[in-house]
């Protein structure tokens, strides 16, 4: 049965393909045919991820999508959750989580047994992902929570904020002054970084 394996970590600090000799294991284990790895470094808050949204569009009816656990597919709103939800399952799609046992029947026929444990499965997955996305808003409460103690202790205080990546830096100013009519996307292309940062660099180098 093939089998895309989807890996997601939320910040550049964490690595994506951290799972992935986890879950290839289990695939062998469950004699699946791994016929695509997509893995990324963004926010499960994000529905609109483009390595998941090459996963469903390259996927077919009836091939698996394999992921380490719910929270690292989905933090995702209520609203956006359903989306997912509803597009895997239009396009067909085996949704596996190798640490939620109940969707593991889903690689197998389905008799009246396969049915039941679908609707618990299901179940399960709806109240992992709300568990997930109220996770991270705890999360973001603490820090806005701390943010605003550390302000209220002094009101002078400012957070430090991300260092400037002087390489990157150097590198976009290179390309700008070498290519004076170039433009942003294309300079952006050659930098390896997003428009907005060569946007940012251009503003404050001047």
């Amino acid at each position: 049965m093939n089998t895309h394996l989807y890996l997601r970590a939320s910040t550049k600090d964490q690595d994506a393909n951290r799972a992935k000799v986890a879950l290839e294991a289990f695939a062998t284990e469950k004699t699946l045919t791994i016929v695509g790895v997509y893995a990324e470094n963004i926010s499960g808050t994000k529905l609109n991820r483009p390595q998941l949204m090459r996963l469903l569009s390259v996927a077919a009816k009836g091939d698996v999508f394999l992921c380490e656990s719910v929270d690292r597919l989905s933090r995702l709103s209520q609203a956006d959750w359903e989306t997912l939800k509803t597009t895997i399952k239009a396009k067909g799609l085996r949704l596996v989580i190798a640490d939620l046992p109940t969707s593991h029947m889903l690689v197998e026929d389905k008799g009246i047994t396969g049915q039941i444990m679908e609707v618990i499965n299901n179940m399960l997955l709806d109240l992992m992902a709300t568990m997930a996305r109220l996770d991270q808003e705890k999360r973001v409460e603490r820090i806005n929570q701390g943010l605003a103690n550390k302000r209220a202790s002094d009101p002078h205080w400012k957070p430090a904020g991300k260092g400037k990546n002087t390489e990157l830096w150097n590198r976009v100013l290179a390309i700008i002054n070498k290519h004076a009519t170039m433009g942003a996307d294309d300079v952006a292309k050659l930098a390896g970084c997003g428009v907005a940062t060569v946007y940012r660099i251009k503003r404050e180098s001047k």
